[in-house]
């Protein structure tokens, strides 16, 4: 099954979707929190099957990488990316007992190994790196149906020089229509768009997409900026997100919240849909590095839904993402995403039925202590959907003090690819409105960092109390006015970001 972007189980996606919600696997009642151990899942490895790993240093300042660097030798593994900069190394062995030799050889180096997936690595080993196994062929990529007809919502015409701004309901619920009044962001702010590529030839996104600071991560996790390696290829959804963030006011179909503002395309979605950790990781170093305002990041990261900190591979992989994510903070990015689709409570987990998703799914038990990433990690504004009404979108997850804030994600319209538009629904289009409320926030205040952008943006959102949704039976909203379960601080206010 396809990860976030396509099909996987379709409502517990993060990306676009246009059914019913499935049963709600946990309740919003205020009970103490579930931090009962995991259900433990197989991340196997047979001699001869080509894996990917992170690798943790012990320090997260570089200094113990050269030796992490020489145990994955030992081991009978090669280094395909370093990330000195957080001691964490994506390597790839065909020895199934790599994970217990790199620890063994690495002993005084080495924190942690995880496999990031549970399947043969598809794309094999970039180009240019030396291996001791035979270079696996490149996986023809899969043509599959864009996400608009893939979710049977209307496409339409994209040639048509009438603006549709009319049409963008949700540009009237954040107050985006009424803060371009006022400004439509600055040329100066960039956002990163950690998706699965963005048609450059879209009339209303090529004046807006920076093409110097885009890349490919989905070759193993190691950048790619080749023309056209960030290009769509199976899926039409990053496009869709990068129109809802900064399509430009050019008289051509519709304005973005922040139609002024620079977007990267950082493609970290392989052909198949799926989002491993050695691509997102390498999505949020790449923002770091390249000086990214804001990433917006509408997925969870395969290939399962929650990662447990009680299992050494998922803990792995967390400590790994957990310092991308924080290195690219601490270097002035602030990171929105997707809350989820599973019409899921977040603040109360117990089961997971559809992890791993690139293998033989189970029904596990999971706790608390089980993070959905990068969503759920510290500094990271999670955003919930709502309908044109103003209520919970039916598929949108929740949980108090989960949630920071909420913006519209039903049937919104934006761009795809081959000069067409479209609506999809998904907690994915909801992210990307707050992304380009932030990118207004940081227009008007450039001095600005991640921890008061992420402040304001929360203490400006609008108060929205309990709305009736139509999420499933016992999926109750609960705590105050100004916090709660559905709406987290409110709905996000864009008029109020750039007053």
């Amino acid at each position: 099954m396809k990860s976030a972007f396509l099909s996987r189980s379709t409502a517990a996606a993060f990306c676009a979707v246009a059914v019913a919600a499935t049963t709600m696997l946990g309740s919003s009642a205020s009970a103490a929190p579930n931090n009962s151990p995991s259900t433990p899942v197989e991340f196997p490895a047979a001699d001869g099957q080509l894996m990917s790993y992170v690798v943790n240093a012990k320090s997260s300042n570089g200094s113990k990488t050269q030796d992490v660097l020489k145990a994955i030798t030992a081991a009978g593994g090669v280094a395909v990316q370093q990330w000195p900069e957080i001691g964490v190394v994506i390597a790839q062995s065909q020895s199934a007992g790599f994970r217990t030799n790199v620890l063994k050889q690495g002993k005084s180096s080495v924190e942690s190994v995880g496999a990031t997936r549970t399947a043969t690595v598809a794309e094999g080993t970039p180009e240019g790196i030396a291996t001791p196994w035979q270079q696996s062929p490149q996986r023809q990529a899969k043509k599959l149906a864009n996400a608009d007809l893939l979710y049977g919502d209307a496409t339409f015409d994209g040639t048509a020089l009438d603006p549709r701004e009319a049409e963008k309901w949700d540009q009237v619920q954040i107050k985006a229509d009424q803060a371009h009044q006022l400004t439509d962001g600055s040329r100066d702010v960039l956002v990163g768009v950690l998706d699965s590529g963005i048609d450059p030839t879209h009339p209303d996104l090529v004046a807006n997409i920076d093409v110097a600071n885009s890349v490919n991560c989905a070759n193993a996790g190691r950048p790619d900026s080749s023309p056209g390696g960030w290009f769509p290829t199976t899926s039409s959804h990053g496009t869709h997100v990068a129109g809802i963030i900064g399509a430009a006011r050019n008289g051509v179909g519709i304005v973005g919240v922040a139609p002024n503002v620079r977007m990267a395309s950082v493609k970290v979605v392989n052909d198949d849909g799926y989002i491993y950790p050695e691509y997102a990781i390498c999505g949020f170093m790449w923002a770091g590095m390249k000086g990214m305002d804001i990433t917006n990041n509408s997925y969870f990261i395969d290939p399962v839904e929650f990662w447990c900190d009680d299992q050494p591979d998922q803990a792995a992989v967390r400590t790994a993402v957990e310092r991308a994510v924080k290195w690219s903070t601490d270097k002035g990015v602030v990171h929105a995403a997707a809350a989820g689709n599973a019409s899921y409570d977040l603040a109360n987990k117990t089961t997971d039925s559809d992890s791993p998703n690139d293998g033989t799914t189970i029904e596990r038990q999971i706790g608390n202590q089980c993070k959905d990433i990068p969503t759920e990690l510290d500094g990271v504004v999670t955003v919930s959907s709502t309908d044109q009404a103003g209520k919970l979108s039916s598929f949108s997850n929740r949980g108090l003090n989960v949630i920071d804030v909420a913006a519209p994600g039903s049937r919104i319209l934006s761009t795809l690819p081959n000069n067409k538009y479209g609506l999809l629904s998904g907690t994915s289009m909801a992210s990307p409105q707050v992304a380009g409320v932030l990118a207004l926030m940081k227009s008007e205040h450039p001095g600005w960092k991640p921890k008061q952008l992420v402040s304001e943006l929360r203490k400006q959102a609008e108060d929205h109390l309990c709305m009736p949704s139509a999420t499933p039976t016992g999926s109750a909203c609960v705590g105050k006015l100004r916090d709660n379960s559905y709406y987290g601080e409110g709905i996000v206010d864009a008029l109020a970001a750039v007053m």
